[in-house]
């Protein structure tokens, strides 16, 4: 089979490095893949070549030649599916479709609930459009999948639950050579997410705060960038946290980070089913996480981590201070996590779960 997975950019994203080992993984089974950024970005993907379109991120609701050269890609590839990964490929791919004529399916990759930042008509209405043009839908959990039929009366025969995963390892990491001196004493919380509203690290500050009351040696790691970077900045600097909070931006040695630190925290407002969660469980990292999104099909409360109501930010620092206080309670949750993910989340399933869909939604687009 042929395989084009279409992705933001070149970006230590979640949908970009998911994307990447699902195509690394595809292709170890026999199939070709390529995997094509629409804009400029700087990070090294974990994939052998990533070929950029040269949209223009300025112009992506006319960016009539960026629509051309996906389409030219296409053509000449001649892939058996196409894949939109999320962030403006759905954009892309489904005017490239509706403007120029390509034959093959097309599968979008829902990473969130999608309901969540639909919040005016015309939102409603241009996404309408762009998902009719779609062919299959990849939720990444089963929350997030019926939360696409409702909001886009999608048919659900044409829907799966295909959750992210996670390559299995057994490396053993050491802090990164910059990071050894900061991190000898802690504990070390860390935190890897894109500097976004949703993600709440305004909040994650004011927890962290909290954290400090009772445990004045403790330190935050924040690995990710985004807009947010600055107002994070001045929230850490306005409560006096500069010695105890750093923002790393985006990481190379994210996965020795995770694995070094003692708790992952995460009191997203949004989400979909965040990949880095399976990485912790596969670090052995215990994990602390709002129950939003698709969150609670992985950490189920007290057993593979510790599971908050959203906005309950009194319970989310207990959480946080149980688990740093009790090694028997945070051995017991990431060996649960570790087992579960190794089950249930390895790629290389995972990969053969994407081709049978594939071949469905193939199937059924040769019978109309």
């Amino acid at each position: 089979m042929k395989i084009l997975q279409l992705i933001q950019k070149s970006q230590l994203r979640g949908a970009e490095m998911f994307a990447c080992q699902l195509s690394n993984e595809l292709m170890k089974s026999g199939n070709q893949v390529k995997v094509v950024a629409l804009f400029d970005g700087e990070a090294k993907l974990p994939f052998p070549e990533v070929l950029n379109l040269g949209a223009n991120q300025k112009k992506r609701l006319f960016d009539f030649y960026g629509f051309k050269a996906l389409s030219n890609i296409i053509n000449e590839f001649d892939p058996d599916i196409v894949q939109a990964n999320a962030g403006d490929t759905l954009k892309y791919a489904s005017l490239s479709k509706r403007l120029f004529g390509w034959r093959q399916p097309l599968v979008f990759r829902n990473a969130n609930k999608m309901g969540d930042f639909i919040d005016s008509t015309p939102k409603k209405i241009f996404n309408q459009f762009l998902v009719n043009k779609c062919d299959g839908v990849a939720s990444v959990s089963e929350l997030c999948r019926q939360d696409f039929v409702n909001t886009f009366k999608f048919k659900e025969s044409r829907t799966r639950n295909l959750p992210i995963g996670t390559s299995i390892t057994t490396d053993n990491f050491s802090w990164p050579d910059d990071l050894k001196e900061y991190c000898s004493d802690g504990p070390i919380l860390v935190n890897i997410a894109s500097l976004v509203p949703e993600k709440n690290h305004l909040g994650l500050i004011s927890l962290f705060e909290k954290v400090q009351v009772k445990w004045s040696s403790a330190k935050l790691l924040i690995v990710g960038d985004g807009k947010l970077r600055q107002s994070v900045l001045n929230q850490v600097e306005s409560l006096g946290l500069q010695d105890s909070v750093k923002l790393l931006g985006y990481r190379n040695d994210a996965a020795a980070i995770l694995q070094c630190a003692d708790l992952f925290v995460l009191p997203s407002k949004i989400e979909g089913l965040p990949g880095v969660i399976l990485e912790a469980f596969m670090m052995k990292t215990p994990v602390i996480a709002n129950n939003v999104g698709g969150i609670s099909e992985v950490v189920r409360d007290g057993d593979t981590g510790m599971l908050v109501d959203a906005n309950s930010a009194d319970k989310f620092v207990a959480a946080c201070l149980a688990v740093l206080e009790n090694k028997i309670l945070s051995n017991q949750l990431t060996t649960s996590a570790f087992n579960l993910v190794k089950k249930e989340y390895d790629n290389r399933v995972i990969a053969e779960r994407f081709v049978s869909f594939y071949k469905e939604i193939i199937s059924q687009e040769e019978k109309k």
